[in-house]
């Protein structure tokens, strides 16, 4: 019986010469592959600036030092996300603020953000990280002017959702990282991710500014640029102006990148197609189903259903060689958050949510015959329940 996973990466011999040609190349890093694939991504989720970073993590760990979170800094987040979209803000001194989820997307609430904000003196929160959960994308535009209101930054951390989009209100569709409305946006090209580098991450933005800090920050703070300089003794001359970090991308990673992102459209086709044919012969079954509309461009890293047998579909599922995974125990219930003053009932949508979700296989190369084993082993289970 064949193991199904719940995301897998996709690996073609283009993507294989693509890096064996960096490799006999003379940059193994900080060579040109890395600005290649800057621009190729820049230009993919359309932001003016791109800045290619070693994983995801360190994409929000940078952009939290570039927004200058520091001790005493609170930050507003999601509980429904993986740990680092918090972490981030904890590394560098900050407090962290869960705000609760809306039931259907899964996405961070916005009457709850406004909530927190008002239930705290004026200036007190400094940013939101917004997280565009399994694929579905936040309604950036909203959430902007809730930010601007209250003179707040946001880092949207859109790990999920490459090619997502939502309709803002000039009926203008709105890519997820474009730079239009979070002051930075980061992802992931974790293996299960829709562009796979193995590790590797990437921060956009339209703001000059941070993007120039944010290139300091990933190399140690150090420059060599001579307009810079304090001084110049020479031309090895160089200069440590910030405390940085060496959260560089190596050139191998970013070759497979280009050479990923050149299928991004048609892995993004054919995640659409699996969810549509989940979302057809799952319909009669007692488990609820993703939400989406028309307005919306899911991305569907994940197809999440949720069912209150949860735990035996996921073991019936194993004993069957498939491995679906949980996306994600609430970050406010993790044993860390709750030594530091967290509780159970602080998120009760995210808590509920959480004793239900399932996510599916969802890949691209996830064959039909592969999904209708899936399927037929869910209804199975089904049956037999009932």
């Amino acid at each position: 019986m064949e193991t199904i996973p719940y995301g897998r990466q996709h690996i073609t011999q283009e993507d294989i010469d693509a890096v064996i040609e960096v490799m006999k190349s003379d940059f193994l890093t900080q060579g040109p592959a890395i600005a290649r694939f800057e621009k190729a991504f820049a230009d993919y989720v359309g932001a003016r600036y791109a800045i290619a970073v070693a994983n995801g993590t360190a994409a929000l760990h940078l952009s939290c030092l570039a927004l200058n979170v520091h001790q005493g800094t609170h930050v507003i987040t999601t509980p429904n996300t993986f740990a680092a979209s918090a972490n981030c803000v904890r590394y560098c001194g900050g407090q962290v603020s869960f705000a609760d989820i809306e039931p259907n997307t899964f996405l961070i609430d916005p009457i709850e953000v406004i909530r927190l904000i008002k239930n705290k003196p004026e200036g007190y929160f400094k940013g939101i990280i917004a997280v565009d959960f399994a694929g579905y994308p936040v309604n950036m535009e909203h959430l902007r002017k809730i930010a601007d209101e209250n003179n707040m930054w946001i880092i949207e951390d859109a790990c999920h959702a490459p090619g997502a989009w939502f309709t803002a209100s000039d009926g203008q569709r709105h890519l997820s990282g474009g730079g239009r409305f979070a002051d930075l946006s980061i992802f992931s090209f974790h293996p299960v991710k829709h562009i796979a580098t193995g590790e590797g991450g990437m921060i956009t933005t339209n703001d000059e500014k941070l993007y120039k800090k944010l290139l300091l920050l990933r190399t140690h703070g150090i420059i060599r640029d001579p307009e810079i300089l304090k001084e110049n003794h020479g031309g090895w001359y160089y200069e440590m102006q910030e405390l940085g970090y060496n959260y560089r991308m190596p050139d191998i990673l970013a070759a497979l990148g280009v050479s990923q992102l050149k299928r991004a459209e048609s892995g993004l086709r054919r995640r659409v197609e699996i969810a549509a044919r989940y979302d057809r012969e799952l319909a009669g079954i007692p488990v609820k189903l993703p939400h989406h509309d028309k307005q919306v461009g899911h991305a569907w890293h994940l197809y999440v259903i949720r069912t209150k047998k949860r735990k035996a579909l996921y073991d019936y599922l194993r004993e069957q060689s498939i491995f679906c995974q949980v996306h994600y125990i609430p970050v406010h219930l993790m044993p860390y958050y709750r030594e530091i003053g967290h509780k159970p009932g602080e998120c009760p949508h995210a808590e509920t949510y959480y004793e239900q979700c399932l996510s599916l296989p969802m890949f691209p190369s996830l064959s039909d015959e592969a999904q209708q084993q899936v399927i037929g082993a869910i209804k199975t289970f089904f049956e037999h329940e009932n």
